[in-house]
């Protein structure tokens, strides 16, 4: 393993791609894979074309928006090491939300997959580039002017220069450009090493968007500065897709999102245990667990040896199972505005309902540190931490402290052990009848517990009490609607007769949904109205509701 003189990625892209050189880096399922040696000559290379033809250097801002790709991660470091600034969108953006970030951040270009180019149309002083490009060998305009690929002569780039600019959707709010340096983006790929390491041979297979900064700096960065290999899928990682990529990767490594486990856990693992009837028996539990935990090891192709999971909060009761059947995940915290992680734990240190411990050089404080509660914000303070909002003094100001700490708007509690335990968001806390902090995430993960729930979205209504809005599974809807037409006789589908009785039964489902949850938890958290919300709700790309537009009343 290498030591970095300087904090910038294009310090750890030039000691990555010489020091790993003849092992594999980046490829697509079935296809190509490139060596380190081959990502460094394509990145020179496309470094090269930018510059000659298309005058992008040093201050520039350039769009980065495609699908997962080994040349995605090949355009961010020829971009980001030729002193320009990167600005990675996520391709599930709206055309005019895509418009408007090009727009907003200033991006003279953009590198773009077709589909992408297409989707976007034309902007008037935006030129575009095609992605596969990159890996072309046609590409080498360093020619012309006499130069070497190797003596293309590389910028001076300082640590604290800004290297990228990430819009995120958020979940309560508009989209803001997070300003990140080389140093906040490198810092917190090397720290991650505290936490878990990765070694030249260790096989990882990408199922998260790279526009996202937990997967760019873990699943991208970590891996390319240690030597691991990394595979791409061309679709959307749905069952089909992903089980042979499983099979046929065998990673050792992977990163995901709570919803990928859950969904697993519940649609499938979760019925099959409790069909056991001794499965209620603490040791009988602990037993059956761990023989799922190992099916569902061999599921993800056998040899996983670390599963991270991070973006949103992992329910209680699939974490129980996750831990019982020793399946090797690790919990993780952070946000984009700070490159992203600030806390986790590795697969031997997890304890459940935890985030871990602050990631070596991050400091994490709670404020304000209430006696006898140990409960309040998140702050942070380290070199990961962002430089601010791009373009937003006022939103920047807002997120800091007087004192330099930024402030995450997340709330919670630490234990005497210093592991972390997350409550919820700051914003969306509920004030109970006595002034009593609710938290709505965790009635949420009460419902959602639930054999016939989908998901759910708790809040405070201004009429006063709690509501739940609760999506029930489709298939749950079918089969009611298929019982209740062998009580009525042959009836349409959409008759009056059937609608209503659907109606009355969906209404009594959620009624005892709202009961059991109630019966779980503190009188000043029960909930008082339990309403049907007909379609799922709308999402971050971390799979987090977005809150602000699940609130809406009569929405649909």
């Amino acid at each position: 393993m290498y030591t970095l003189d300087r904090l910038t990625l294009q310090d750890l892209f030039l000691k990555s791609t010489t020091t790993f050189a003849r092992y594999p880096a980046l490829g697509m399922l079935g296809k190509r894979t490139y060596s380190y040696q081959e990502v460094g000559q394509a990145v020179r290379r496309f470094m090269s074309l930018l510059e000659t033809r298309y005058s992008q250097g040093a201050g520039s801002h350039i769009g980065l928006i495609s699908e997962n790709c080994p040349e995605w991660g090949m355009a961010y470091l020829a971009v980001t090491s030729l002193g320009a600034v990167v600005v990675p969108i996520l391709t599930d953006f709206s055309p005019e939300a895509i418009r408007n970030i090009l727009t907003h951040s200033e991006c003279s270009l953009a590198i773009v997959s077709p589909k992408i180019q297409e989707k976007i149309g034309p902007m008037e002083g935006l030129q575009f580039v095609n992605i596969g490009i990159i890996s072309s060998e046609h590409t080498d305009t360093s020619r012309s002017s006499g130069l070497s690929l190797a003596e293309f002569p590389l910028p001076e780039i300082e640590e604290d220069a800004l290297a990228a600019i990430i819009y995120t959707s958020g979940t309560t709010g508009a989209s803001k450009g997070v300003m990140l340096t080389h140093k906040n983006i490198v810092s917190n790929a090397w720290a991650s090493r505290s936490i878990f390491r990765i070694h030249v041979g260790d096989r990882l297979l990408s199922i998260l968007p790279l526009a996202h900064t937990y997967e760019f700096t873990i699943g991208f960065l970590a891996p390319f500065l240690q030597g691991a290999h990394i595979t791409y899928l061309d679709k959307p990682p749905t069952a089909s897709i992903l089980l042979p990529a499983l099979r046929q990767v065998r990673p050792t490594i992977m990163l995901s999102v709570p919803l990928i486990l859950e969904k697993i856990y519940r649609s499938n693992v979760k019925q099959k245990l409790e069909m056991h009837r001794l499965y209620k028996h603490p040791l009988f539990r602990k037993l059956l667990n761990r023989i799922a935990g190992i099916k569902l090891k061999k599921t993800f192709g056998g040899r996983i040896r670390f599963f991270g999971i991070g973006g949103a909060a992992l329910a209680r009761d699939v974490e129980s199972f996750l831990k019982e059947g020793r399946f090797p995940y690790a919990i993780g915290y952070g946000l984009t505005e700070t490159s992203p992680l600030v806390a986790g734990c590795n697969q031997k240190q997890t304890y459940v309902g935890s985030t871990g411990y602050p990631l070596e050089g991050v400091e994490i404080r709670i404020q304000p540190e209430e006696e006898g509660r140990n409960e309040g914000e998140i702050q942070v303070r380290g070199p990961n931490v962002m430089l601010g909002y791009y373009k937003d003094p006022e939103r920047t100001a807002e997120a800091f402290t007087e004192d330099g700490w930024f402030r995450t708007g997340d709330l919670a509690q630490r234990d005497d052990k210093g592991r972390i335990f997350i409550r919820g968001r700051l914003k969306t806390m509920i004030l109970g009848p006595s002034g009593e902090n609710v938290y709505p995430e965790e009635i949420e993960e009460l419902i959602n517990q639930s054999t016939f729930v989908q998901e759910s979205l708790v809040y405070g209504d201004p009429l006063g009490g709690i509501t739940a809005r609760i999506y029930l599974k489709p298939d749950v809807m079918e089969r009611l609607k298929e019982d209740l037409k062998q009580v009525y006789g042959a009836v349409e589908d959409q008759s009056e007769v059937l609608l209503k009785a659907v109606e009355e039964k969906t209404k009594e489902l959620l009624e005892s949904i709202r009961k059991e949850v109630n019966s779980r938890v503190s009188s000043f958290s029960r909930i008082g109205r339990a309403l049907l919300e007909k379609e799922p709700f709308e999402k971050t790309p971390t799979q987090k509701i977005k809150r602000h537009i699940g609130l809406r009343e009569g929405k649909r």
